[in-house]
């Protein structure tokens, strides 16, 4: 599992590593094919900066190679905000006093249809709380039969679960789950999460390594940056992460997702670091350096026009039209967001915005078809 082997690698040590990298590590790095965690550690640093357009035609390059100039589209769907957990963060807190939402079986098909209203989807991510006792297996299982016949590509963006449980769900149509560790800090992951199923670090670390050992069939993972003041050593153990669950489960296809904390404006959580759009783009162009094949997925979290550069840089994969309150599409519309979308746009003006910058957006996840064929044949 991947607690033990994270116990090899010290946060701090680390840390002095990445701010030790000199513009010597990073033109090594440039120069190679084929990175290593050390070489990922090199092109995030801070020596990496004045090497940013260098890296940006490289990301470019090796995107195109691998995904031709495509950008697939997904929506998610938040089934509930009800949560039984206590993640200091997160709008969903159990301690929040507001109502909570959970999407009867009839509601779901009305948003699944209003969702298809909105443009020819076919990836649907689920979203859900933590609260396994309305909100569990059983409740995921019905969700995905009822998706099935509106979405050929169904992931979902639950609590962790058993290796048993991933293979239920792969039974109900499930290709994918995304799954955010938030850190990999261990003993700062106690305190931005005090009490309920979320604050045992183990059992979320590890959960990644029973997705594997169940056959998904895709897994998205990621951190989010804001919680560590030093976010490129996050991201470094994330990396080290990815290539863990390469070596053991190589069959499986993998995405890295870096969603940004904004300041609360309300006295909330408050981030311990503000990334640039700079340092994200560094980021994406050196993730993408590192693993020519992973999918590098942006939320509506960021702005319009950012999101439409980078397509053209490195990202694989974008939200669109997204609505982060539970039923939010048709049923619930005034629900609370667990987070406030920056890109507002409709489907098709996405769709537009990227086709003017040269990308074509993909509405189907054809891997997930031939997966689907490959299962059927065996």
């Amino acid at each position: 599992m991947f607690s033990d082997e994270l116990l090899n690698y010290n946060w701090d040590e680390t840390t002095e590593a990445i701010a030790a990298k000199t513009a010597a590590d990073v033109e090594r790095a440039l120069a190679k094919t084929r990175l290593d965690v050390d070489d990922f550690m090199a092109l995030i640093s801070p020596a990496a900066a004045p090497y940013l357009e260098q890296m940006a035609a490289r990301s470019r390059r090796f995107t195109q190679e691998r995904f031709g100039r495509t950008v697939s589209l997904f929506i998610p769907l938040y089934l509930t905000n009800s949560c039984t957990n206590s993640c200091v963060y997160c709008g969903f807190h159990v301690a929040n006093k507001m109502a909570r939402t959970i999407l009867t079986p009839e509601e779901m098909v009305r948003e699944y249809e209003a969702i298809k209203a909105l443009g020819p989807f076919e990836n649907l991510l689920l979203v859900t709380g933590e609260n396994p006792a309305k909100a569990g297996v059983p409740y995921l299982s019905r969700a995905l039969d009822l998706a099935k016949p509106y979405f050929s590509n169904l992931k979902i963006e639950v609590m962790p679960l058993e290796t048993e449980d991933y293979r239920e769900l792969t039974r109900h149509g499930m290709n994918g789950v995304i799954c955010f560790q938030e850190t990999y800090h261990r003993e700062n992951y106690r305190l931005y999460h005090p009490r309920g199923m979320k604050s045992n670090f183990e059992w979320r670390v590890n959960g990644f390594d029973r997705m594997g050992q169940a056959g998904v069939h895709s897994i998205g993972m990621g951190v989010l940056i804001g919680l560590e003041k030093e976010w490129r050593t996050d991201l470094t153990m994330m990396a080290r992460h990815l290539r863990y669950l390469q070596k053991h489960y190589w069959r499986t296809k993998y995405s890295v997702n870096f969603p940004r904390m904004c300041p609360a404006e309300n006295g909330g959580f408050q981030p311990n670091c503000i990334m640039s759009d700079r340092e994200l783009a560094q980021l994406t162009f050196a993730m993408r350096l590192f693993d020519h094949d992973v999918d590098i997925s942006y939320s509506t979290r960021e702005r319009a026009g950012f999101r439409d550069h980078m397509a053209t840089l490195g990202v694989t994969t974008m939200s669109a039209a997204s609505r982060t309150e539970p039923g939010g599409y048709a049923t619930h519309p005034q629900a609370l967001e667990q987070f406030e979308v920056s890109d507002p746009r409709s489907a098709e003006e996405v769709a537009q915005a990227l086709r003017r910058m040269g990308v074509e957006p993909v509405w189907k996840d054809w891997d997930a078809g031939f997966d689907a064929i490959h299962r059927a044949a065996h």
